[in-house]
């Protein structure tokens, strides 16, 4: 019996034909019959034989490109795809069994359902997720066929980092929904072959800036701007990747300004930005604080969505006594003039409450359980799990 091709499975590799091949052999597990799905690997360039090994797979589809596109070499993949959904894996990714007939069912009951981002697992028994809500993570992605083609699928000039932002951020405006689900999930194993640090820490700040410059309005771009800027620039002073920074800004900075004028007509509407950034939301909830009492709290996390938990504090009257990251703090160092402190600095203020200022569920999640171990103190952690992210009914306080 021939069955209805639902889901083309595409993914990207780069000179990692025993990495890709082990991935091939997994979803063989997909739960899908045969004919329900396709799988087409986009090969960028590989020199060490993979489009050659690939061919002999004969339930494989190759494209084959003449240079290397990175993570969005997936849109190649796209322009192949035949399935009316579509799901993105890395070459070192793979849905658990029964999590792609789950996928079809979310996209079947959910007719505006864009993207349905997995919970992806990482060898360590850790979790990762976008730092965002309705944003999802490009290693695990199911996306509508119609919904991809109708916003211009992967900006294939983002190369890698922060691609999968930008996707998200044109389904949102185009009135699809993205939304992460706690049962698909996907295991990433995160293969080091051909990952360079470095060139994540280029294009990690020279791609940000450009989502900047395309979506957001002001006053919110200068103030990721600057925010953005720091936080990564710490980052690469962490890891020793100073040159690679400072090459990606200079890059970012010319695209983005050559984009902010090109793109305006893609700047967020409040509704989306609140989805997104949660500015109402948190300073919702600060005030609640307030409410019950709090009045000096230490902030955890110096995450890259810390600025409305910054701004909902004072908002509300409440006294921010530190910000704790043990990556980042530095002597001296402060966000606002908030001082950067490593955890058992900032648990030693006389703070009420410790706030977990990360909008990502898998940071939030961690960080609360650790942070309750170390401290007494009530931990309010607001962003625990997918699909819990409702926007506050005041989305105007965007442009506060």
């Amino acid at each position: 019996m021939k069955h209805a091709l639902e889901v083309s499975i595409v993914l990207a590799t780069h000179n990692r034909r025993n990495v890709v091949l082990h991935t091939l052999s997994r979803l063989a597990d997909c739960g899908l019959r045969s004919g329900e799905y396709e799988i087409i690997v986009v090969d960028n360039a590989s020199a060490d034989g993979t489009a050659d090994e690939l061919r002999g797979h004969p339930e494989v589809r190759v494209v084959q490109l003449e240079e290397n596109l990175g993570s969005c070499a997936k849109s190649a993949g796209v322009e192949h795809a035949r399935g009316r959904l579509v799901l993105f894996l890395d070459d070192d990714s793979f849905p658990r069994p029964g999590c792609l007939a789950r996928m079809l069912t979310h996209f079947a009951e959910q007719p505006r359902l864009g993207a349905a981002g997995f919970t992806v697992h990482l060898p360590d028994g850790s979790q990762e997720c976008s730092a965002l809500p309705h944003v999802f993570v490009g290693c695990g992605a199911g996306l509508r066929a119609e919904a991809l083609r109708e916003v211009g699928g992967l900006d294939q000039s983002f190369f890698m980092q922060a691609e999968e932002y930008d996707l998200s951020f044109r389904l949102l405006q185009a009135g699809w929904r993205v939304e992460i689900f706690a049962d698909l999930q996907v295991d990433h194993l995160k293969s080091p072959t051909a990952r360079r640090s470095e060139r994540t820490t280029f294009y990690d700040i020279r791609n940000n800036l450009r989502l900047i410059a395309r979506y957001l309005p002001d006053p919110q771009a200068d103030i990721y701007q600057a925010d953005w800027t720091q936080r990564y620039r710490w980052l690469a002073q962490r890891a020793g990747h100073q040159t690679a920074f400072e090459r990606g800004l200079a890059e970012g900075r010319h695209l983005a300004a050559a984009e902010r004028p090109a793109f305006e007509s893609r700047r967020l509407c409040p509704p989306i930005l609140e989805q997104l950034f949660c500015w109402s939301l948190i300073e919702e909830r600060m005030l609640r604080l307030r409410e019950d009492g709090v009045r000096r709290i230490v902030l955890a996390d110096l995450g890259k969505n810390v600025y409305p938990f910054y701004r909902g504090a004072a908002t509300a009257g409440l006294d921010v006594l530190a910000l704790a990251d043990d990556r980042l703090a530095v002597p001296g160092r402060d966000y606002r003039g908030v001082p950067l402190l490593s955890t058992s600095e900032a648990l030693s203020a006389p703070a009420d409450a410790i706030v977990v200022s990360n909008t990502s569920y898998v940071h939030a999640q961690r960080r609360a359980q650790e942070l309750r171990r170390q401290s007494d103190l009530p931990v309010h952690a607001w962003f625990m799990a997918p699909g819990q992210f409702a926007a506050s009914p005041h989305p105007a306080a965007m442009h506060a």
